[in-house]
């Protein structure tokens, strides 16, 4: 008998996942009993709301609250996400044809790109981006032309460019801010320019807000769907995992443009039943209930980057303070910037003790960065800091010379 043949056509496509060979070092570094700072995976370290809990425990002991429940999420969770567009953005919403739940952004992003792409479709995907803005796609059969993240004028003449001379021509544009990893954001007039420039070159905009509560300059986040018009070109997804610390309950939203969202739905309808009831109803109590955790979660990363900043500069290495999101996009130290960011985080991780994921992972230009996550108490971070001075003084370089 012939082997069968392993290369599987989708694994073939897909680029190793460097940030899981951080993560498996750190997995072991623990069992050996080491005491890991882990600023790498921006997995939120508070509870969700007390109300919350208690609801998914309330419906979760009925007795027939267990059967399968709606692909598309129960009508009083998609009443619930369009009530919350309404009062943060003042943007309407028809619950039945413009909202539909998904199990948590990456699942949503990823079931979009099955519905909506053929293999060979080009998309713009900016680089360096979280993974899923990339995969997703690549995994449907996309090819990935990259633009930048940073949204000024050579942002602008990328997708020019890309217009120009790809053929066939790009039929997606995905944008993510605040943004994950580099947590950069825009303002609305941004998103006025992006929906121009998708109608006028018949682009679909894929939105990822999952950030869209974590700000810290005072200035509310903007949703591409306070445009008018644009419904008519984009799709913006949000997350329940972050606002409300909910990241393993895996609760997300589209919402927008019907005709994508009608593909969405169906592809979903094929794929999964939905999340389990209990948890739907549960997101609803945290979306129609009390709102404080918003403002107690902004506050919390906002004190931890202040803290991050101040004392990892006194250790020697400089970070800009982040204006969003719960992550730090750092620069390696100058005098080790010729290390690279995969060596610099494992090095990171077995002298300094301190996880953070390498910029590398986030797309090729994110070379010479680390992503750090806040998810750590502050006095977990600047203990970071103290083990991180070491390390640096170590290597050669001093408080004062980085």
């Amino acid at each position: 008998m012939t082997a069968m043949n392993d290369q599987f056509y989708r694994m073939k496509r897909m680029p190793p996942y460097v940030i899981a060979e951080v993560n498996a070092m750190r997995h072991a570094a623990r069992l050996a009993g080491q005491d890991i700072i882990d600023l790498g995976m921006g997995n939120p370290d508070q509870p969700p709301p007390q109300h919350v809990i208690d609801k998914l425990c309330e419906v979760a002991a009925k007795p027939d609250a267990h059967g399968y429940s709606q692909s598309k999420g129960i009508p009083g969770l998609r009443r619930a996400q369009a009530g919350y567009y309404a009062r943060r953005f003042g943007v309407e919403l028809d619950a039945e044809t413009e909202v539909v739940v998904t199990m948590g952004s990456k699942e949503g992003l990823s079931s979009l790109a099955t519905a909506i792409i053929a293999p060979g479709d080009v998309v713009l995907a900016p680089n360096p981006s979280y993974p899923i803005h990339t995969f997703g796609f690549i995994i449907a059969g996309a090819t990935i032309r990259s633009v930048p993240v940073t949204p000024d004028e050579e942002y602008w003449a990328s997708l020019e460019r890309a217009m120009s001379f790809t053929v066939p021509r790009p039929s997606v544009l995905v944008v993510s801010y605040p943004s994950n990893p580099t947590s950069e954001i825009v303002d609305l007039a941004f998103y006025e320019r992006l929906v121009a420039w998708a109608k006028e070159n018949q682009v679909w905009v894929v939105s990822d807000l999952a950030y869209s509560e974590l700000y810290f300059d005072g200035k509310p986040t903007p949703s591409i769907m306070q445009v008018p018009g644009a419904k008519d070109v984009a799709i913006e997804f949000t997350s329940m995992s972050k606002t409300y610390s909910m990241a393993g309950w895996r609760m997300g939203f589209a919402v927008g443009n019907k005709q994508l969202i009608a593909a969405l739905t169906r592809v979903k309808s094929y794929l999964d039943y939905g999340a389990f009831t209990p948890i739907q109803a549960a997101a609803c109590a945290a979306l129609n209930g009390p709102q404080d955790i918003i403002d107690t979660n902004r506050e919390l990363y906002h004190k931890r980057r202040d803290v991050m900043v101040e004392a990892f500069g006194r250790a020697g290495w400089d970070i800009p303070p982040p204006p969003a999101s719960m992550f730090a996009w750092a620069p390696l130290p100058p005098a080790l910037r010729s290390m690279g960011s995969l060596e610099f985080s494992k090095q990171l991780l077995t002298q300094a003790q301190v996880a953070v994921a390498p910029g590398v992972g986030y797309g090729e230009n994110g070379e010479g960065y680390v992503r750090i996550a806040m998810v750590e108490n502050e006095q977990r971070l600047r203990q970071a800091a103290r083990n991180i001075r070491r390390y640096l003084q170590s290597v050669g370089v001093n408080s004062s010379a980085a």
